[in-house]
C-alpha cells in the first residue's frame, strides 16, 4: 500500500478536527464532509511530499481556499438578520445550545476571509503567523480581519457572548 497506509492513518487522527473546521467554514454536515473529501482529495497526490512536513495545516489551508472558490461559485441564500430573538428566562438548559447556534449562524454571515480568520485563530486556536501562512497573507491582515469580525459578532450576539479581548 505504500504512502496509503499513512494517509490513511492521518485521516484517521486529524479527520474529527478537520472536520470541525470544515463544518465551521460551511455550517453544514453534508457540505463540511463533502469539502473535507474533496481537501483529501486535492492533498492525496501530494502526501509523500507533505507529510513529513505539517500535513494538517496544508490540509487547513487547502480547506480554507477550496470553501472559498465554492463560496465565490455559488450564493447560498444566507441573509443575516440585525435582531437576535429574545433571551430565554432565569434558567434555559438550552442556553449555551442556542449561543453555540447563534455564533455559527454569526460566523457563517462574515465575509469569508473573517469567516477564515475567526475559524482558524479562535476555533483552531492558531497564532496569527500561522494564520497568515495558511491565508497567504500578512500577520496585520489576519489581525485586522479578526478585529473586524470580532466587532461584528459582538454586534449580532447577546452582551459577553464574544470575548472582550483578543488573543495575540
Amino acid at each position: 500500500m505504500g504512502g496509503g497506509g499513512d494517509f490513511e492513518t492521518f485521516v484517521a487522527a486529524a479527520g474529527p478536527r478537520l472536520l470541525r473546521v470544515a463544518w465551521l467554514l460551511t455550517g453544514d454536515a453534508h457540505l463540511a464532509e463533502d469539502l473535507l473529501q474533496t481537501a483529501l482529495a486535492k492533498v492525496w497526490p501530494k502526501w509523500r511530499r507533505i507529510a513529513g512536513e505539517h500535513p494538517e495545516a496544508y490540509i487547513r489551508k487547502v480547506l480554507v481556499t477550496t470553501h472559498t472558490s465554492w463560496w465565490r461559485r455559488h450564493w447560498r441564500g444566507e441573509v443575516p438578520h440585525g435582531e437576535l430573538p429574545e433571551r430565554p428566562g432565569p434558567f434555559d438548559a438550552y442556553e449555551n445550545v442556542d449561543l453555540e447556534q447563534s455564533l455559527a449562524v454569526a460566523v457563517r454571515a462574515l465575509p469569508a476571509r473573517q469567516r477564515a480568520v475567526v475559524v482558524l485563530r479562535y476555533f483552531e486556536d492558531l497564532s496569527v503567523e500561522e494564520t497568515a501562512g495558511i491565508l497567504g497573507c500578512a500577520p496585520g491582515t489576519v489581525k485586522s480581519q479578526a478585529s473586524k469580525a470580532l466587532r461584528t459578532l459582538r454586534g449580532v450576539l447577546p452582551a459577553g457572548a464574544v470575548g472582550c479581548h483578543e488573543r495575540r
